[in-house]
């Protein structure tokens, strides 16, 4: 069973997400929206990081995934 890991830091206002293992992290590649993709050697996106993230209310935070097969 596949896990996604997803980490909200109020202190420095970003949002990470692994679906792939951080310590294969070779690569990091920031997009012109403040999104930042970590990499694997093979030049997989194995997760992402939101900059900036600031959540427009106290409550928790919810996250929805769908997966297809390919």
């Amino acid at each position: 069973m596949a896990q996604v890991k997803v980490f909200h830091d109020r202190v420095g206002n970003t949002l990470t997400v692994w679906f792939g293992d951080p310590e294969a992290e070779v690569e990091v590649e920031e997009t012109g929206d403040e999104v930042v993709l970590m990499k694997d050697k093979n030049g997989q996106v194995i997760g992402f990081e939101k900059l900036n993230f600031l959540p427009t209310s106290s409550e928790p935070i919810r996250v929805a995934f769908e997966t297809f097969a390919t």
